[in-house]
Order: structure tokens, then sequence, then C-alpha cells
């Protein structure tokens, strides 16, 4: 299989998620609690489409995206998807220097979410072979994990991905501290608060480990 430039590895996540949403129909479950298939085809339709989206990440308008992703939701799951494979708006979705950042983790971790979800027509397996994802996964968390790690208080964190390298994605000297190992999937399904489907060894101080354990992480 050839390689995929990294400004389209999104497109590919995108492809395939559509793929196993119309495979899977509008009822299988997804890691994100309560929402289904249909709740994720919604979520990323008003995601690119709708100017509130972004208001639903502030706690006053929480109950923006609720609302919006309920009228998505009325137009069905292969109208969703349908949509979907359109594309994103160019702006800011396709903009050189923005693609990557903006569409990467989203696209992969949702992905993702149906894909280990505990149906029965669901893998739990992480997916093997994608050297240029894991690659493209690697250079995004070296520059997002200190973000991605801001609420867990007086740890420090180092993430290690074998044949990739390591980062001190949270530098708290004189701290107790974890070390994250696993592949650049793993990691980033786990800094996005998917710990209990994440392949990642935690290594390190008992006490840095168990507040590591009950930090939010992720943006």
């Amino acid at each position: 299989m050839a390689a995929t430039p990294v400004d389209t590895l999104d497109a590919r996540e995108r492809g395939e998620l559509c793929d196993l949403l119309l495979s899977l129909g509008p009822g299988a479950p997804t890691l994100c609690e309560g929402w289904t298939t249909l709740d994720m085809a919604a979520h990323l339709v008003v995601r690119e489409t709708d100017l509130r989206a972004p208001l639903a990440i502030i706690g006053p308008f929480a109950g923006i995206e609720r609302k919006v992703m309920a009228q998505a939701k009325d137009r069905g799951l292969e109208a969703l998807v349908a949509t979907l494979r359109g594309g994103p708006p160019p702006f800011p979705w396709r903009v050189p220097g923005l693609r990557t950042p903006l569409n990467l983790f989203e696209w992969f971790v949702h992905h993702e979410d149906v894909r280990r979800a505990d149906g029965p027509r669901q893998d739990l397996s992480p997916r093997p072979g994608v050297p240029e994802l894991d690659r493209a996964l690697w250079a995004q968390l070296r520059r997002a994990a200190p973000l991605m790690l801001l609420r867990v208080r007086d740890v420090g964190v180092e993430l290690v991905a074998p044949g990739h390298g390591s980062v001190p994605a949270r530098d708290k000297p004189g701290r107790p501290k974890v070390r994250l190992v696993g592949t650049p999937q793993e990691l980033t399904l786990y800094l996005h608060g998917r710990r209990a489907k994440a392949r990642v060894e935690v290594e390190g101080d008992d006490t840095a480990k168990a507040r590591l354990a009950h930090a939010k992480l992720g943006f």
C-alpha cells in the first residue's frame, strides 16, 4: 500500500469512518458515553457546518451542541454520512498548516470511538500496519501533549513511543513522575481520555499514577 501524505490522512480517516458508520447502522454504541453512531455522525457534521458549534465547549453554552445535534439527527444517518463524504468547508478545515492540527486527532479518535466500542460487530484491537499514521500522530502529540495534560496537578509526565522517541510532556521538577508507554495511536487515545481502551503502560510512582488516573485529560 502506498504511503498516504500527512495532509490527507484525515481524509482517509474520514472515509473509513463513513464506511464503518453505514456498515454498523445508526444504533451501534460508541466510546462516547450516551452516543450512538447516529450521534457521532451528527456531532461531526455540526462541528464543520454550524457556526455555533465552538460555543459548545463553554459551560453556559453546552446545551447548544445538544440542540443542534438533535436537529442534525433528524436527517438520518445516510444523509449525515453523505454530507461528511463531501468533505469539510475550505475554511478553516483545509487551510495549509491548520488542516492536520484541526482534523487528524478529531477523525482518528472518533474513528476509534466507533471501532473499539463494545458492540457485536465492532473491533476492539488496535490497527496495525499504518506507519504514516503513527508518525503523524506522534508529531502532533509532541506539540499538543503539554496542553492535554494541563489539568494533571503536581505530576511529571513523559510520553514514550518505542521506535519514535520520548518527550517530557509535563515537566514538573521535584515532583513524582510517570511514564506513558505505547504506540502513538494508543497514546493519542489515552490523552483524549479513552484510558480504558488505550493499550498504554503507566510506569512510575504510585502516588503520581493515582493522580494521573483521576485527572481530566484532553483539550
